[in-house]
């Protein structure tokens, strides 16, 4: 007999709505049956979805949770809890290899520590490879990609840093690494900006005291993220390697991005909600009641601003923001994720932490300065719910209101959300669809209502983050239940997070699909074979 029965939603995958009246059976954790009138036994738990929309449990394939650099940043547990929150069942985030580490094992080891038994969703993890050693890719990438009882971590993804000091490699360790993963079907990850065009910029502020938060912006311009997305897009070309191009926020990048897709290269590329909501304005930090107070001692201190510094930084003009939607539309982008990289707010190691503190004759002075705020935002619980803001059901075509923004449709949203992620990074055999014998994680949201409304508060959230970046925002839904492997994780209306830590699992994962584009093509300008000499 079934455990559980799901009737009355609109079951949408990544390729289209259901029909309406199909249900979904589940059975051991797994979905056991789609099909019209499934028998119920005397202990068949029945959920009514009341005509509501049903999709895949998210899986949020960029988080940053409990990492050795972000001491206020979310722990394991309260990380996990606010992605049940906001409706993923899975995330993928980071083991961030030290500068001083010959080998990857040590620091895989050390967030397994850190996640074991503390996580309330599913969850993988991605490797930031930070020091590029022969053990490094011809012993440790291939056990770390191989999932086996000798090797049961999975891990078939990397990320790359092209800028920050501590974490950055040059052209010839990304060439390396790319060449390595190629041959192993690991996902290449890469953070693309040019790192001495913003030092340079960064210096020169400084130098004529521009460091109040607004100006970290100005310090990352579109041309940084744009150049450096060219130059990941031609390492990967020329090794021919699949790569994806996360957080990306500039149009000029992606337009680089789609012409290499157009020539058939497996080029990936991810965006976050706060470049699709959110501009530079944000920064402008409002003058605290210490400098209103000391008008005379040069005090500038606001720090507010900080709470929107993220790297690459939010863009300046809304069409901008609207190119974004238009890219997500169009199928330019693969997925979008939350990339929560959190810190505190009023923490002195937190955002706070970019206030710095000076005495100049006599006189203290404190003063704001960009370069030393931690980078990152929370999103991991809101996720889900802004970009489905903004989706439309196919059958009834998006707003008609030529002056209305760029919406996508809800298959579209499944697939930016849950099912290209999971089939990007080896997840497919149980996470990201709605299909009989993968997991049952489940998102049921609200039957539409025009009078109904979420408005996102960080008192409502579930992270241990003092603020939210999306404060007082509306969005029209937000998911009602949520079930992870078939148990009731999530009741929005009767005791919000249901589940408890350690229920989630580690997932090893299998090689990475290609999703655009194919393996195998000639680089430009190449001769057909030529690789075959240096390969």
């Amino acid at each position: 007999m079934l455990d559980l029965i799901i009737r009355n939603g609109r079951i949408v995958t990544a390729a289209e709505i259901l029909p309406a009246g199909l249900e979904i059976g589940i059975k051991n954790g797994k979905i056991a049956a789609i099909g019209i009138a499934l028998d119920a036994g005397p202990d068949t738990e029945i959920v009514d979805a009341e005509g509501a929309y049903i999709t895949p449990g998210g899986v949020d394939s960029h988080a940053h949770i409990e990492q050795d650099n972000s001491p206020t940043g979310d722990t394991w547990e309260t990380g996990s809890r606010s992605a049940i929150a906001g409706g993923n069942t899975t995330v993928l985030a980071f083991a961030s290899q030290r500068r001083d580490e010959t080998s990857l094992l040590p620091c895989v080891e050390r967030y397994h520590a850190k996640a074991t038994g503390n996580a309330y969703c599913d969850y993988g993890f991605h490797v930031i490879m930070t020091n590029v050693t022969e053990q490094v890719l011809e012993q440790d990438l291939p056990l770390l990609a191989a999932a086996s009882s000798a090797s049961p971590h999975g891990i078939t993804s990397v990320k790359l840093y092209m800028t920050y000091v501590p974490l950055r490699l040059g052209d010839g360790d990304l060439f390396s690494i790319m060449m390595a993963a190629r041959q192993l079907g690991v996902t290449t990850m890469v953070h693309a900006e040019n790192h001495d065009m913003v030092d340079q910029i960064a210096q020169r502020l400084a130098a004529r005291g521009n460091t109040q938060t607004h100006f970290h912006a100005v310090a990352r311009p579109q041309i940084a993220e744009a150049e450096a997305t060219y130059r990941a897009i031609s390492l990967a070309e020329v090794t021919d390697a699949p790569i994806l191009l996360v957080h990306m926020s500039a149009p000029v990048g992606l337009e680089h991005v789609r012409a290499a897709q157009a020539r058939l290269l497996p080029i990936h590329a991810e965006t976050c909600p706060h470049y699709l909501y959110l501009t530079s304005d944000k920064l402008h930090s409002t003058p605290s009641s210490h400098a209103h107070s000391h008008e005379d001692d040069g005090s500038d201190d606001g720090i507010d601003g900080a709470k929107h510094i993220c790297a690459p930084p939010l863009r300046h003009n809304m069409r901008d923001v609207e190119q974004l939607w238009e890219e997500l539309a169009n199928g330019t982008y693969t997925v979008v994720s939350s990339d929560h990289a959190p810190a505190l707010y009023d923490h002195p190691d937190g955002k706070k932490r970019g206030l710095v503190t000076t005495t100049e004759e006599g006189r203290t002075k404190t003063k704001a300065d960009f370069r030393i705020v931690p980078n990152g935002l929370p999103g991991i619980e809101t996720r889900l719910p802004l970009l489905f803001h903004r989706t439309y059901d196919p059958e009834a075509g998006p707003p008609s209101d030529e002056a209305a923004p760029v919406h996508i449709s809800l298959p579209r949203f499944v697939a930016l959300t849950s099912t290209n992620p999971a089939q990007l990074y080896g997840l497919a055999h149980c996470k990201g669809s709605l299909q009989p014998g993968l997991d049952a994680d489940i998102v049921i949201w609200y039957p539409d209502a025009p009078d109904r409304d979420f408005v996102i508060t960080n008192a409502a959230l579930h992270h241990r983050i003092d603020y939210t970046p999306f404060e007082g925002m509306r969005v029209r839904n937000w998911p009602r239940y949520v079930f992870l492997r078939g148990k009731r994780v999530w009741d929005r209306d009767n005791g919000g997070v249901l589940g408890a830590p350690g229920d989630g699992q580690y997932l090893p994962r299998t090689r990475s699909r290609i999703l655009t584009g194919q393996a195998g093509r000639t680089a430009t300008g190449m001769h057909y074979g030529e690789r075959a000499v240096w390969m």
